[in-house]
């Protein structure tokens, strides 16, 4: 059986402006990755192509046990260029859109993620 995945993924920058904070999923075009923005962001948005910088928490949605985060000691965020395969599918799609400052949680299906 496929695990789902929860990753809580926001864009690298101090001091981002805190506004509007969704309280349900939406739906992802095309995708049955789920997305909810925590803390909307501002500027430049990831866009198909352009290079992303974020930090990132990956939690087994079943079991609610953390895997991996970038805020772990000796992690650092990952650089990626999006929305061009270069991640799991949930992640490269439940990026696109975001803008600087951004806390955005990904809900991704088993095979949308990690199989």
């Amino acid at each position: 059986l496929p695990i789902s995945l929860t990753f809580l993924a926001a864009h690298f920058e101090e001091n981002a402006p805190l506004s509007k904070i969704l309280s349900t999923m939406e739906a992802i075009s095309g995708y049955k990755t789920t997305k909810q923005i925590l803390r909307a962001g501002s500027g430049k948005e990831v866009t198909k192509g352009s290079t992303a910088t974020v930090h990132a928490t990956g939690v087994v949605k079943e079991s609610g046990k953390k895997f991996w985060s970038t805020k772990d000691p000796g992690q650092q965020p990952f650089t990626y260029k999006a929305g061009v395969g270069q991640v799991i599918t949930g992640w490269d799609q439940g990026c696109l859109g975001m803008k600087v400052g951004e806390e955005r949680m990904l809900e991704i299906p088993g095979d949308e993620g990690y199989g």
